[in-house]
C-alpha cells in the first residue's frame, strides 16, 4: 500500500515501516561511530519501542554489545491499517541486532500486568540467566492496576489553580492562549498511580524474587524537570507529583539493591519531540524555541545522543555519576544552562504567529514529529507502494 500520514490531534494513526527502519538505523550508525562502552551484558528495557527507551536499547546493543529484552505494547498491521511506529521500530532494531550477532527478544503486551512480568522473567531465565541493567521507560496515559483491577487514567493539569499561557498548534503554526483548569484530588491520585514509581518497584520486586537480577545490577528510570516556564503545567502539576513519586521510589530501590551491590537512579533528561510531550500544553512551543537556541549554540542533542552520553559518561564511565542535591543524574544540563533559558524567556515574551518561524524551530519540530512515525525521512519515496505487514522476528503476531 501507499502510506500517508493521518492525524487525530497530536496522534498519528498511520506509520511508515521503511521510514521507521531508516530512523532506527540512523541511530544505530551514530552509536557505531562513537567509542565502545564497557557496560552491561544483559539488559531489560521496559518501554523499549520509542523515544528514550528505544535509544537505550540501541546504545545497550551497539554501544555495549549487550543482549536485550524489550517490553512494549504495540499494534501490528491489520488489513489496511498499518502497525504502530513502535512495532516497526522494534522490528528494525531486532533485524539489525541479529545481523550483528547479538541476542534481541521482544515481548508485546501490557507491562503493568503480572502476566507480562512473569513472561519476561521466564524469558530472562531461558536466554540470559540474569540481567545487569533494567531500564524503566514507560509512557502510558492509563493503567489497569494488576492487583485491584482499577482502571486508572493520568491527566496533564495544574494543581491548586488554573494555568493560562501561550500554546502553539504545530501543524498550523497558530499561537493561542490556553487555559487549563486545576486537577481534582482524584485526578492527582490516578496520575501518580499511572506515572509514578509503583510499577517500577513491582518490576524490580518481581525480578528480585525470581533471582534474575545480577550482582551489581543497575536500574534507571527517566524523568524531566524543565524550566520555571513549564512548571505550573508540568513539574508543579499532576505529572510532577508522579515524577516526585518516581524519584522517591528510586531511593527505596537503592536501599533494596544495596544487598546486591546494585544501584537505582532517576535520570533527568532533555526536552525532546515525543508523542508524550506533544500532548502537554505549552511544551511544543517551549521545545520549538529551545531547539532553535540550542542548535544555534551547537548544544542540541536528540534521544540517541542523550542516552549515549548517559551511558558513556555517567552510568558506565568508570566513575560515580554526577548527582544533584536530590540524587538525580542531570543530562538536561545543556538545556538548563542559564544563558539558554534566559534566551528562551526573552523569545517567549515576544513570539507570535508572525515571528514564530524567525524565533523558533517550529519547522524542525513539525518535521521531527512526523519522523516519529516514519514520515519525512530522507531517502524514502512515499509515493511508492510498501509492505505494511512487517514481522518482529521474536514475536508471532
Amino acid at each position: 500500500m501507499i502510506i500517508k500520514p493521518k492525524f487525530r490531534g497530536f496522534i498519528c494513526t498511520t506509520a511508515h515501516p521503511e521510514g521507521c527502519q531508516a530512523q532506527v538505523e540512523e541511530q544505530i550508525r551514530y552509536v557505531l561511530e562513537q567509542n565502545k562502552i564497557s557496560g552491561p551484558k544483559n539488559v531489560l528495557i521496559i518501554g523499549a519501542s520509542t523515544g528514550y527507551g528505544l535509544a537505550s536499547r540501541i546504545v545497550s546493543t551497539f554501544g555495549c554489545g549487550a543482549n536485550t529484552i524489550g517490553v512494549s505494547f504495540e499494534r501490528p498491521s491489520s488489513g489496511k491499517r498499518t502497525a504502530t511506529a513502535g512495532w516497526y521500530n522494534t522490528a528494525a532494531f531486532e533485524k539489525n541486532a541479529r545481523q550483528a550477532g547479538v541476542k534481541a527478544y521482544s515481548i508485546n503486551g501490557d507491562a503493568f500486568s503480572d502476566e507480562i512480568k512473569q513472561e519476561t522473567i521466564a524469558l530472562i531465565q531461558a536466554e540470559m540467566g540474569q540481567v545487569d541493567l533494567v531500564i524503566y521507560s514507560l509512557a502510558s496515559p492509563k493503567r489497569t492496576h494488576p492487583h485491584t483491577g482499577e482502571q486508572l487514567n493520568s491527566v496533564l493539569k495544574p494543581i491548586g489553580q488554573s494555568y493560562t499561557n501561550k500554546n502553539v498548534d504545530f501543524h498550523t503554526g497558530e499561537i493561542k492562549s490556553l487555559t487549563v483548569e486545576p486537577a481534582t484530588e482524584e485526578e492527582i491520585r490516578q496520575t501518580i498511580a499511572v506515572m509514578g514509581g509503583e510499577d517500577w518497584q513491582m518490576w524490580i520486586d518481581a525480578l528480585d524474587q525470581a533471582d534474575v537480577l545480577a550482582e551489581g545490577v543497575t536500574t534507571l528510570a527517566y524523568s524531566y524537570i524543565g524550566p520555571a516556564l513549564t512548571h505550573p503545567i508540568y513539574r508543579e502539576g499532576t505529572v510532577g507529583r508522579a515524577k516526585d513519586h518516581l524519584e522517591e521510589t528510586a531511593q527505596i530501590l537503592q536501599r533494596k539493591l544495596e544487598a546486591k551491590q546494585g544501584r537505582a537512579f532517576v535520570s533527568i533528561n532533555k526536552a525532546l519531540v515525543t508523542q508524550s510531550s506533544a500532548a502537554i500544553p505549552v511544551v511544543p512551543l517551549y521545545v520549538s524555541l529551545l531547539y532553535r537556541i540550542m542548535k544555534e549554540e551547537g548544544l542540541h542533542e536528540g534521544c540517541i545522543e542523550q542516552i549515549y552520553r548517559l551511558f558513556a559518561e555517567e552510568i558506565f564511565g568508570g566513575s560515580l555519576p554526577h548527582l544533584d542535591a536530590k540524587g538525580r543524574i542531570r543530562i538536561d544540563n545543556l538545556e538548563m544552562r542559564e544563558h539558554v533559558q534566559a534566551e528562551v524567556d526573552k523569545r517567549w515574551d515576544t513570539v507570535n504567529d508572525q515571528n514564530l518561524i524567525a524565533l523558533s524551530d517550529i519547522e524542525g519540530y513539525r518535521k521531527e514529529f512526523f519522523q516519529l512515525f516514519g514520515f519525512e525521512v530522507a531517502g524514502i519515496d512515499y509515493e511508492q507502494e510498501t509492505n505494511a505487514d512487517v514481522a518482529i522476528p521474536s514475536i508471532d503476531k
